[in-house]
């Protein structure tokens, strides 16, 4: 938030910029406004602005394209399947699998 690194517990306030990286995507929000009560999902977009880079958004795109099919039925993928993925998209890290 606001280019640091913060707990989730950090309170949010109007003008605040919110980074957050999903896999190899990173995303970015500036906080509008705060609703007065919980609110659907649907209305979540009216508090916010998304100021995502479009390279950003092109990337999470072409990892859509990229996605893997598994035939139906085959079960679970395995560790290493997944290894094999993460690293194939770009956001495999080897500190990962430490301790498992």
């Amino acid at each position: 938030m606001n280019d640091s690194l913060v707990k989730p517990s950090r309170e949010v306030k109007p003008g605040d910029l919110i980074n957050l990286r999903k896999g190899a995507v990173h995303f970015q929000y500036k906080v509008l406004e705060l609703p007065k009560s919980r609110v659907g999902a649907k209305l979540v977009p009216i508090h916010m602005e998304d100021l995502t880079p479009q390279s950003e958004l092109d990337k999470l795109e072409l990892i859509r394209l990229q996605r893997i099919e598994r035939p139906y039925g085959t079960g679970r993928p395995t560790k290493q399947e997944r290894r094999d993925w993460e690293k194939y998209f770009g956001h495999y890290e080897e500190d990962d699998d430490e301790g498992e």
